[in-house]
């Protein structure tokens, strides 16, 4: 989570997200509760920082390679697998739909949106 932190402040981004609500899916980053539909889920460390770091550039399209980086770190770069995985996990647990997402969409060949309807 510090590594996340640090890559958001060198990027320039000022922008921290401190909760995120959505439809069915709250999210308190700062105590680290996932709740959907009314029920908590628990996220592993991984799931949770790939969503802060998408929450922090919501309705961005955000590379494969800068969340490699960002989560796993720079011997990681072109693991694509590992993000894969985490993607799909997490989407299992947040979406009300895990193979028809609305909120972390794929951009194929590119990277991965958190979609936020404004």
């Amino acid at each position: 989570f510090a590594r996340i932190r640090a890559v958001l402040r060198r990027s320039g981004v000022e922008r921290n997200v401190h909760r995120l609500s959505l439809k069915d899916l709250e999210v308190d980053f700062e105590a680290r509760e996932v709740t959907v539909r009314g029920q908590g889920v628990h996220l592993t460390p991984k799931e949770f920082e790939l969503l802060y770091y998408l929450a922090n550039r919501c309705n961005r399209i955000v590379p494969h390679r800068e969340l490699l980086r960002a989560i796993w770190g720079p011997d990681y770069a072109d693991e694509l697998e590992h993000l894969r995985t985490v993607v799909k996990q997490l989407r299992k647990k947040v979406e009300p739909y895990p193979t028809n997402p609305q909120y972390v969409l794929t951009h194929s060949w590119v990277g991965y949106e958190l979609r936020v309807p404004k």
